[in-house]
């Protein structure tokens, strides 16, 4: 399954229903009066999140979506049928633009989350709405009005806590098949990871939490080097990184640095979220190196370096411990800060309120 994370659609509401010109004619009554209907509504256009969704390849060959039209209003007074919702589903983490403007629609993050891109028109008056004392047989009515048309991208950013990062070859398609059920692609070269890879790792309570491994960061890679440029976005909503040094590499302290970098110049506060480093690999080096190397890298993180080794699960129960630890305090921050925000609007709100009461 092709990997398509972009898209750029056309869509466009359903046309309402013309209104009707018509009049009652029975037996024993001479003087009926207008009986058209109203016409019915265009349909909308509706995306919903489906979690069953993993990728945009829908949309790479169709792009324009129409929903359908509202029937025309009947006679005696019947308003017409209105035009069916076109339902269109995309995976969750999709993000909706304006294509014109770049403004943000919506964010369709929950399964089953519905987002009305284009609404329907509405059915055009039959003429029984414009009886009145002047016009007692009015023979006008309104044409249905054409839905909305809409150029939208759409933007798939992966739903996952937890965000595998490092330089390509650094063992993190190999970790997240260690850590969980995913059966990516691996072998010992750059670029195996053409795709983001998505797996459920368990916790010890027995909920899951979804990792991802991020392919392609090279230097340059905010720029546009490499394939980094085009997954950078996918950890924008990760509550914390790992970041997966090589062990084996020529100099691995500064392929840190260099990821480092890439977060930086990508900005979007990426570097400033939660992280652990591991050095992975271990196995393959001696304990005097992998001691010296994890001092380096504590000189220039500060923090707790974590050794592993993806292939022989060494080491990974205490990093996954790490994992869980940070991902709670997180979480709690998280909170915290989203309480102070929703007290700070109450605050600001109170005293308009108490002046218009």
């Amino acid at each position: 399954m092709q990997f398509i994370d972009q898209a750029e659609i056309e869509v466009e509401g359903g046309t309402g229903g013309d209104g009707l010109t018509a009049f009652r004619r029975e037996k024993y009554v001479p003087a009926g009066g207008p009986s058209g209907g109203t016409g019915g509504k265009g349909g909308s256009v509706v995306l919903v999140a489906d979690a069953n969704l993993q990728t945009l390849l829908d949309f790479r060959y169709a792009h324009r979506f129409k929903a359908e039209d509202g029937e025309r209003g009947g006679p005696k007074n019947r308003t017409g049928a209105s035009g069916e919702d076109l339902i269109i589903e995309v995976p969750c983490g999709t993000l909706v633009y304006e294509l014109e403007t770049g403004d943000i629609i919506g964010d369709l993050t929950d399964p089953g989350q519905q987002l009305v891109v284009a609404p329907g028109g509405k059915g055009g008056l039959g003429n029984r709405h414009f009886l009145s004392n002047r016009n007692r047989a009015p023979e006008m009515s309104q044409r249905g009005i054409g839905g909305m048309i809409r150029n939208v991208r759409l933007e798939l950013k992966l739903l996952a806590e937890v965000g595998i990062i490092g330089l390509p070859n650094a063992g993190k398609s190999t970790l997240i098949s260690t850590l969980s059920a995913a059966k990516p692609k691996v072998a010992d070269y750059p670029f195996t990871t053409l795709v983001p890879n998505l797996g459920v790792v368990r916790k010890p309570t027995g909920d899951g939490t979804v990792f991802a491994d991020i392919p392609g960061l090279i230097e340059g890679a905010h720029a546009g080097q490499g394939l980094g440029h085009d997954f950078l976005r996918h950890i924008e909503r990760t509550k914390l990184l790992l970041h997966l040094v090589d062990g084996t590499a020529i100099d691995p302290v500064q392929d840190y640095k260099t990821i480092q970098q890439e977060l930086v110049a990508y900005g979007r506060e990426l570097a400033s979220r939660p992280q652990l480093v591991a050095i992975n690999k271990i196995d393959a080096l001696l304990e005097e190196e992998v001691d010296e190397l994890a001092a380096e890298l504590a000189l220039v993180t500060g923090e707790k370096v974590f050794r592993v080794s993806a292939v022989s699960r060494k080491g990974t129960d205490e990093l996954l411990q790490a994992v869980w630890q940070l991902l709670e305090e997180t979480n709690i921050a998280l909170e915290a800060k989203a309480e102070k925000a929703a007290q700070a609007i109450i605050e600001f709100n109170t005293p308009i309120l108490q002046a218009r009461e």
